[in-house]
């Protein structure tokens, strides 16, 4: 009791410190806090891709296209803060084995914001501005997601000091983005000038399809071994298994939207073999993360077990279940099949529930506590620093 008492006491002179000075809130603010947009604005794509439509689904959606937005707004402006007032921190963060990792998460809020404007922000905004808010988060988002796609993983393979051990779900993080790239860019096609800029955006979208396909399935492996051989996966790293279902279903989504909008560039043989390629490739893969699913799920129940710490490696179990659904969505579209119409709309009601029980404990750690703001350990072995990073 005494112990509780004076932990709260220290939680609570550290928040009143923070607000005595607001730059501190911004000290040790790092790519990770993205992930939030991430997990809000997938609820908004999601729900309007969902087969099964009503108007209320669309209101919720709206709102959560909203409020991903406002938290875009507030965190690039928090990013800027620190990066001015804090600059040796910012600077340290793609120093850090792990952290350095989540430089993925900016380029994927940014693309999932762009997507949920396109689909939902046109009601509000209009279509027009819409559509170039969307052009202008896309282009930024898949300029961004292609440099975390190499510049981390040069990183990984020429500084950071990291072992087969080491392997966990955060490092599919900075080669993700240009699949959402891929899923968002099809969005666009229709938009474009007829010809040859249609058939280019469709090609790109492939080639960056490929690009994060390729990458993640030499890294899946990896984290497989970790978890089958070494056994030494940190209870704050346990939410990081879901990150694994990101580019599973995202390329899932990736292919169908492809092969739904193909038309607009290509057609006859090609356009053919593309639309059925969204079936065929996403079967097969849904079957593998079904598996991952249910893996994960045993892992993070086992582990909640013995204690769970909270972290913002929590937002793991929305935006990678929410890719699920829109690729769930894609293969409804495409096979007319209700079985994958009503497992959309469960992992829907999943994804709204892990948000809603994220969101809270976030508010709980970040204006309540103020435990979400400390800072990640430098100089570690990549192991110890991975319960630090992940915890905060």
């Amino acid at each position: 009791m005494l112990g509780g008492a004076r932990q709260s006491r220290l939680r609570e002179r550290r928040l009143l410190r923070s607000l005595e000075r607001p730059s501190e809130l911004f000290a040790n603010l790092g790519p990770n806090w993205f992930a939030t947009i991430m997990g809000t604005g997938v609820i908004a794509t999601a729900g309007a891709t969902l087969p099964l439509q009503f108007p209320a689904l669309h209101a919720v959606a709206t709102l959560f296209w909203a409020a991903a937005s406002l938290l875009l707004l507030l965190l690039a402006g928090s990013t800027v803060v620190h990066w001015v007032r804090h600059r040796d921190a910012a600077r340290g963060h793609h120093r850090h084995p792990v952290m350095a990792h989540f430089y993925g998460a900016p380029p994927m809020a940014l693309l999932t914001v762009g997507a949920g404007t396109l689909l939902l922000g046109k009601d509000v905004l209009g279509e027009r501005l819409a559509l170039g808010v969307d052009a202008v988060l896309w282009v930024l988002g898949t300029l961004l997601g292609l440099a975390s796609a190499f510049a981390v993983p040069y990183l990984q393979f020429t500084r950071h000091k990291v072992s087969a051990c080491d392997a966990f779900g955060g490092w599919l993080m900075p080669v993700v983005p240009p699949m959402v790239s891929a899923s968002t860019g099809a969005l666009l096609l229709p938009y474009l000038p007829a010809g040859e800029a249609r058939t280019a955006m469709l090609m790109a979208c492939y080639a960056m399809f490929g690009l994060s396909l390729l990458a993640s399935l030499l890294i899946i492996p990896l984290v497989w071994q970790r978890l089958a051989v070494h056994k030494n996966l940190a209870a704050s790293a346990v939410p990081t298994l879901w990150i694994v279902l990101g580019p599973l279903g995202q390329s899932i989504t990736a292919a169908n939207l492809l092969g739904a909008n193909a038309h607009f560039a290509v057609s006859g043989t090609l356009l053919h073999a593309l639309e059925t390629f969204g079936v065929l490739y996403g079967v097969p893969v849904l079957g593998f993360a079904l598996l991952w699913a249910a893996l994960a799920a045993a892992v993070t129940l086992r582990t909640a077990r013995s204690g769970l710490p909270f972290s913002l490696a929590w937002w793991s179990f929305t935006f990678p279940v929410g890719t699920c659904v829109t690729g769930l969505s894609g293969l409804a579209a495409h096979t007319g099949l209700g079985v994958f119409k009503a497992m959309a709309a469960v992992g829907y009601v999943l994804l709204v529930g892990a948000w809603v029980l994220v969101a809270v404990r976030t508010f709980r750690g970040s204006v309540l506590e103020g435990t979400l703001f400390q800072a990640p350990a430098q100089g570690m072995p990549a192991r110890a620093a991975s319960r630090t990073a992940l915890a905060s």
